[in-house]
């Protein structure tokens, strides 16, 4: 595997209930992503629909989830580029003929393929009576053209448990789509930081990145800074961001130069901590 690899985040102010224009916005920017020799590009959560479960559009668009896949499946394929596609609301059967909604990822191959996916977890509070979390299944890691991978979404963030699971799978990387903003956070919290959810992005990343020695993806959601972060970025143990956006909309692309991560490791030892026998925290890992 190549040490370096050039990958994308892309943010923009996503139209709610806007299938149609926010692919092709998606679309545009993952062409300018390839043109800039990303071999991922990554976009984030929501985004084609925005956060407004409550709009009985929402659900309707949901029933079109396959139709937007095969598209960027496609589009991957056309342009030789991985991508992971934010995440996608997808609409399935549930118990008793109920319908029931799935905040998806999907990783797609540089040939089209996909391979992997991922159901959010973790659902934040607001999301928990329209969405259904993907419940015990593992957190797992696969391989892909840039590495070894996981993928979590936005919540899952504030859960060092989900990272533990992904490297003691392997992931080198892991990716994290997001629709994360200022208005997560509660008027107390507020009042003892205006930008606290700010500082809270600023200062997990950087530390899931030291205790897990993993590289990390983070693609955010942008628009007026009253509703929206922004805040994209690629980040890495020992050096922390490498390229970071602002509230900006548009595209960032940065080569991560992942013997960082074989030098945190030797330095830290977490992995190999982690697969001992005798190890002393009792986690439901998966040993590679």
């Amino acid at each position: 595997m190549a040490p370096i690899r050039r990958v994308g985040v892309i943010q923009w102010h996503i139209k709610d209930v806007a299938a149609e224009e926010n692919h092709t916005t998606a679309c545009n920017y993952i062409r300018q992503a390839a043109s800039q020799g990303a071999e991922l590009a990554v976009l984030p959560e929501y985004h084609l629909s925005g956060m407004v479960p409550d709009d009985p559009r929402w659900a309707i668009q949901a029933g079109d989830s396959a139709k937007y896949l095969a598209n960027y499946q496609a589009l991957a394929k056309e342009l030789k580029i991985c991508v992971v596609p934010g995440t996608i609301i997808e609409k399935h059967e549930g118990p008793n003929q109920s319908t029931i909604f799935y905040n998806t990822a999907y990783f797609i191959s540089n040939d089209g393929s996909i391979l992997s996916s991922y159901v959010k977890k973790n659902i934040w509070h607001p999301e928990r009576p329209h969405l259904t979390s993907s419940g015990l299944d593992r957190h797992v890691a696969f391989d892909t053209p840039i590495g070894r991978v996981g993928m979590l979404i936005c919540w899952d963030l504030a859960f060092p448990e989900a990272f533990r699971e992904l490297i003691a799978d392997g992931a080198d990387i892991v990716i994290i789509p997001t629709y994360w903003t200022p208005h997560d956070a509660s008027k107390d919290c507020i009042a003892y930081n205006p930008d606290t959810e700010a500082l809270f992005l600023e200062s997990t990343l950087t530390a899931r990145c030291f205790e897990n020695t993993c590289g990390i993806i983070f693609c955010n959601a942008t628009g007026p800074s009253k509703d929206f972060l922004g805040l994209s970025q690629v980040t890495l143990p020992l050096v922390g961001p490498i390229a970071k956006m602002g509230s900006e909309e548009g595209i960032c692309v940065a080569d991560m130069d992942l013997r960082v991560l074989q030098v945190a490791e030797q330095n830290y030892k977490v992995r190999q901590d982690i697969k001992r026998d005798d190890w002393h925290y009792v986690y439901r890992h998966m040993k590679r």
